[in-house]
């Protein structure tokens, strides 16, 4: 399920888009810019909603400053602001959609999976790289003859790096991710999985691979586009 990250102060706004968007996207909620460069630091999003006029850092600065740290990611901007200048400031700072409140909820849906398609974002839990097809309800990793069946922690590993090719995670972002906080286990077993899917997947190394950064933790490697 893509991820989308509201950036939003106003607390009933935030309900409403919310209630609206679940069950479509995994949404995660800040309320100033600040909070929203920080999560985004963190946690890997598909894509950004954002007010304007927010306390801290504002939204034309917190897209400003994404788009100059090298984030790509669609971002659709909320404003009670309608004037041509505004939408400018938006635009040029990196904006790629305007919605103004008051929100008509069935077109944001609508512009949401518009933006999505563009950015080949997919929503379903299947991921197809080359000749493979990586699948979370089954937990199967297939190619022509050759079917690969994952551990539960193991499969979403692989899902989590290759959702997002060449972004490095750290082993301490994986492990809090996938194993949780209140884990008995430790950071080490985040290495040992990723040891076990080397081996397990040797036969798709034509179309994926998992890099280790030194010093850094791991990324995702995509020999083709995913489909």
């Amino acid at each position: 399920m893509a991820k989308i990250l509201l950036a939003e102060d106003d607390r009933d706004i935030c309900l409403l888009l919310k209630s609206k968007l679940a069950g479509l996207y995994d949404i995660s909620t800040v309320s100033n810019g600040q909070q929203a460069l920080a999560y985004i630091e963190e946690n890997a999003v598909d894509m950004l909603i954002s007010d304007v006029m927010m306390p801290i850092m504002d939204g034309f600065t917190l897209v400003k400053t994404l788009r100059q740290d090298g984030y790509d990611f669609p971002i659709i901007m909320l404003t009670a602001k309608e004037t041509i200048r505004d939408k400018t400031i938006g635009f040029t700072s990196g904006v790629d959609d305007y919605i103004t409140k008051p929100v008509n909820l069935d077109e944001l849906v609508l512009r949401i999976a518009a933006l999505m398609r563009r950015a080949k974002i997919q929503s379903s839990r299947v991921i197809k790289i080359g000749e493979t097809s990586i699948n979370e309800t089954t937990l199967l990793v297939q190619k022509d003859s050759i079917t690969v069946e994952l551990a539960n922690k193991e499969f979403a590993l692989l899902f989590k790096l290759l959702s997002y090719p060449n972004q490095v995670f750290t082993t301490g972002q994986l492990f809090d991710e996938i194993w949780g906080l209140d884990s008995d286990s430790n950071e080490d077993t985040v290495k040992t999985h990723i040891s076990r899917l080397r081996k397990k997947l040797s036969d798709f190394k034509d179309d994926f691979e998992i890099q280790t950064v030194r010093g850094l933790g791991y990324r995702g490697i995509l020999h083709h586009e995913k489909k």
